[in-house]
């Protein structure tokens, strides 16, 4: 999913991928950087990482979505190099960048919700637990896990048009019904109304939960582990290191609710008839009558290949912006 849900901790920030592709752990100081230096930091980190791994994520997507109509034959064993090799035959080397450009543009604005809905939970959630937020600096881990939880369906929910036009973006392939970020908007709302935007939000905030319980349940069971064995090892290693098998963790958990939210979004979509017409549940109960239970999976290694480079380009991305900003900010 891109749909992120982020949890920002007590110095320093994790950042949770809702389908539990990406884990991101990125440690800074709020005292060394103000809040609109964090989030324009975390922004351009996480579009920049984004843009280098697009051509999985569109992989991605692609394997996910077939055997939504007549692929599922054709399509028994799909192979990486071959998808990889038809688009450049066909759509050109570019193409493995679709979609991006709504990705970028999602960045910002829902770092910015999502701080903010993080904040404004927390402080919430303090208040119902009778505890003093500015007294105590090292909050129960249950006021993390709810705000984190809480705030990520707040700021997927808000920013989930630009999801769902990057999933019909990328999503397409030599023939071309959508022309770009503002004609599929208008295209979208003319042909399927306004809601037709929110195509598959159930299945994205249903994964939610299960993906930041599975993320910082295996981040913090490998991170106390790891510095009980290796206690003098470096805090970014151990942070990367757990950051990614955490995020694997949550991809393989979470993997099947993500695929049928990509088919979700794309039901309609140029003009094709529905392919799910019973809801979340029935699409399930249809993909594996259809597909088998592996047909769930459809597009998971190329999830798997892009968690660990994007946790690291995220990571040395935002601790570099951090340096800079805080410079500038010394002046």
């Amino acid at each position: 999913m891109e749909a992120r849900v982020g949890m920002v901790m007590e110095g320093g920030q994790r950042t949770l991928n809702a389908d539990g592709v990406t884990a991101k752990f990125m440690v800074q100081n709020t005292h060394q950087l103000g809040t609109l230096h964090q989030l324009l930091a975390g922004g351009i980190a996480g579009a920049f990482s984004k843009t280098c791994t697009a051509p999985l994520a569109r992989l991605t997507i692609l394997f996910q979505v077939q055997g939504m109509h007549s692929e599922v034959a054709a399509l028994r064993n799909p192979s990486i190099r071959c998808e990889a090799s038809r688009i450049i035959n066909e759509e050109g080397f570019r193409a493995f960048w679709k979609g991006n450009m709504v990705t970028i543009a999602h960045r910002l604005p829902y770092s910015a919700v999502n701080f903010y809905a993080y904040e404004r939970y927390k402080n919430l959630l303090h208040s119902l637990m009778g505890e003093n937020v500015r007294g105590n600096s090292s909050a129960h881990p249950l006021v993390h896990f709810l705000g984190g939880g809480l705030a990520g369906i707040t700021s997927a929910s808000a920013t989930y048009p630009l999801d769902l036009v990057r999933t019909r973006l990328a999503a397409q392939r030599s023939t071309m019904y959508y022309r770009g970020i503002s004609h599929a908007f208008s295209t979208i709302c003319r042909d399927e109304g306004f809601l037709g935007l929110y195509k598959g939000l159930g299945a994205t905030l249903l994964g939610v939960g299960p993906s930041i319980a599975i993320s910082f349940s295996v981040y913090e069971w490998l991170r106390s582990v790891w510095q009980s064995q290796r206690p003098d090892d470096s805090t970014a290693v151990v942070g990367l290191a757990c950051g990614s098998l955490s995020g694997i963790a949550s991809s393989t958990a979470t993997f099947p609710l993500d695929l049928v939210r990509r088919r979700m979004q794309l039901e309609g979509a140029g003009g094709r008839a529905r392919v799910y017409n019973t809801g979340l549940f029935g699409a399930f109960g249809r993909i594996i009558q259809t597909e088998g239970v592996r047909g769930l999976y459809r597009g998971i290694l190329p999830e798997y290949y892009k968690v660990v480079p994007s946790v690291g380009i995220v990571f040395m991305t935002y601790e570099t912006l951090k340096m800079l900003l805080s410079g500038i900010s010394n002046y």
